[in-house]
């Protein structure tokens, strides 16, 4: 049996990922390590910091619910159409991945306040940014949008054209073989999208902190209560939030993992 060697290139390499591992892993293990019991018990026993941990969770649902709703046409545009101005497009759907968040939440306050371009006409009709609900939903999305169609574009690409020729050659029209073929052979992406838009989603602070301080999600109260107290109840409240977000990923991740061998099938 012969014995598996590695280049010296190899533990460079490896030596380096470690490096990045260590500087990744390091500040979430002194940040868990920090609070006591104790601290984290009283924390949880804090109504607002539980009500800022359900209010963080359902808006970040409901944002990927809205990236599902339109994230996913417009990714399935972009990877089967080609038209003038499509680079123009591609760029835009990244643009909010680089401006920093304070100048995104700037820019949704000057169109979705109460004085906004958009905020006064549907204010009007009861609906309603500054300082609600839908406002944090609206900034969670506006950073979230561009994962859930980067990754879904990237599912929607890698399904074979021939298959879905196939499909429309045995009488399968458009819309089933998007149903039936397209869209379940590209689950995965889609997933992936999906799932990393509701990790950034649940985690923003600045565009959410601008448009709709109030009602606080757990990032804007755990700032709040580090301004208030200093570390100890901030350092609790953030391993509480941690935890929560982090077993809630894995079952995401683990849920994705299953995306990863789809079945498809059509009329015959």
């Amino acid at each position: 049996m012969m014995r598996r060697t590695f280049s010296p290139m190899v533990w460079v390499f490896w030596l380096i990922g470690a490096t990045l591992l260590a500087f990744i892993a390091l500040p979430l293990l002194a940040l868990l390590l920090h609070p006591t019991l104790g601290d984290l018990r009283e924390v949880a026993a804090m109504a607002d910091v539980r009500s800022a941990i359900g209010l963080s969770l359902s808006a970040a649902f409901a944002s990927t619910v809205l990236a599902a709703l339109f994230a996913v046409p417009l990714a399935y545009s972009l990877a089967r159409q080609q038209f003038h101005g499509k680079s123009l497009v591609e760029a835009l759907v990244d643009l909010p991945l680089t401006i920093p968040h304070t100048i995104a939440g700037i820019a949704l306050l000057l169109v979705f306040s109460r004085n906004g371009w958009l905020g006064e006409p549907l204010g009007r009709l009861g609906l309603e940014f500054w300082g609600t609900f839908a406002g944090i939903v609206l900034a969670m999305s506006y950073v979230g949008l561009p994962y859930a169609v980067n990754a879904a574009r990237a599912g929607f690409e890698a399904v074979d054209l021939q298959i879905e020729r196939a499909a429309r050659i045995q009488g399968a029209g458009p819309w089933t073989v998007f149903r039936r073929v397209t869209l379940p052979l590209a689950r995965p992406g889609i997933a992936t999208g999906l799932t990393l838009c509701f990790a950034r989603a649940i985690g923003e602070f600045a565009a959410v902190v601008l448009l709709a301080y109030y009602p606080m999600t757990a990032p804007i109260r755990i700032y709040d209560l580090f301004l208030q107290s200093g570390l100890r109840q901030s350092v609790a409240a953030s391993v509480l939030f941690l935890l929560v977000v982090m077993a809630l990923f894995w079952g995401l991740r683990l849920l994705g993992t299953r995306c990863a061998a789809p079945n498809s099938s059509w009329p015959r």
